[in-house]
């Protein structure tokens, strides 16, 4: 079905911050006055109903198109993003099948053999082609060791979620804190440090600052940190085994979200002195209530509702991030299968993961 003129082209779904509303072609009367009260307002509260309003207005007037814009806008996406992430990897020098030159096994009755099973003997965009179709078909298979793709990106995916969920756990427990206090003691001693610390973080590479933690632990403590369990560990008591994983567990994310939190730390802080300078606020003080009232009540409540949309932006950077972590601890996560993916020029893993994540 296609899109007539007057009918209403949205560029945002109903989750979109209420600062970022991009609506054009209504010709609904109450659309408009919603349109307008919502870019007048500054309470985030009735932001948000108004937004409410404004879609169900959208789903009853024309569902079909709000559904048809924006389906086809994802798709065409992902499409676009598959073809440049195609072409990106294949820039890179060689192929698969002369990543290994000195191996004697490789012969070139082999190498040519792998070639064809491959399609490396084909054009790009027939090669593309065929990578659709063996998607599509379920035959996408590593060219490392011949395992199926998507069995690998599973298998390595419930490795990396923990990773994942303690790093973000520790990321939004400290930064709100940090970003809070920031914020009610702005110029202070507590906001300077905090200021400092978030730009120290910010500025050290994470492989660096890797390394570091490694050598003081490991001299230290003289513990195992690499990997996802210790090597030759007895397995006949279930509370070693945990304390153990978990002690493993501990320094990737905590490595994983000293970003997150600088980052976030300022996010919060520079939100909540926006809303802390609304009339609503100064209002609440010359009311009498009590400042931490005015701050963890009315401020706090308003301040935190562009951070859902936030937070997914924030979980790329924890999977690009991943890369650099679950390398050096030799964690068997997403992040090391797209270096592994990189490295071999497995262009079925490296794609997948760039379209999937």
């Amino acid at each position: 079905m296609g899109i007539e003129p007057d009918l209403y082209q949205i560029w945002h779904s109903s989750q979109t911050n209420p600062y970022q509303l991009n609506f054009v072609g209504f010709k609904n009367k109450e659309a408009d006055d919603l349109i307008i009260k919502i870019r007048q307002e500054y309470n985030h509260e009735r932001q948000v109903v108004y937004c409410h309003r404004l879609h169900e207005i959208i789903a009853r007037e024309q569902p079909y198109t709000f559904l048809y814009v924006t389906r086809w806008t994802k798709i065409v996406t992902l499409f676009l993003v598959s073809i440049v992430s195609f072409l990106i990897i294949h820039l890179a020098p060689g192929e698969p099948s002369q990543v290994s030159p000195l191996n004697p096994k490789f012969t070139p009755e082999i190498v040519e053999r792998f070639r064809k099973a491959f399609h490396l003997d084909k054009p790009l965009y027939v090669q593309y082609v065929y990578f659709y179709r063996d998607l599509l078909t379920g035959k996408t298979v590593s060219w490392k060791d011949n395992r199926p793709v998507l069995a690998k990106i599973w298998e390595r995916f419930l490795n990396s979620l923990p990773l994942f969920i303690v790093g973000t756990i520790i990321t939004w427990t400290l930064s709100f804190p940090i970003g809070i206090r920031s914020a009610i003691f702005r110029g202070g001693l507590y906001d300077r440090s905090a200021t400092l610390l978030s730009y120290l973080l910010i500025s050290i590479p994470g492989f660096f600052f890797a390394y570091i933690l490694i050598i003081i632990v490991v001299n230290s403590l003289h513990v195992p940190v690499i990997g996802m369990k210790t090597f030759g560990l007895a397995r006949n008591c279930w509370l070693p085994l945990i304390m153990d994983r978990v002690w493993h567990l501990f320094l990737p994310s905590v490595l994983g979200a000293t970003g997150g939190i600088a980052i976030l730390s300022r996010y919060v802080r520079a939100q909540m002195l926006e809303v802390e300078g609304q009339d609503y606020i100064r209002t609440a003080r010359a009311k009498g209530v009590p400042e931490e009232e005015v701050h963890y009540k009315h401020a706090l409540r308003n301040a935190l509702l562009p951070f859902v949309t936030m937070f997914g932006l924030i979980l790329p950077g924890l999977i690009g991030g991943s890369v650099i972590i679950e390398s050096i601890f030799s964690w068997p996560g997403i992040g090391r299968m797209a270096y592994e993916g990189l490295s071999y020029l497995s262009c079925s893993s490296a794609l997948l993961l760039q379209v999937f994540c």
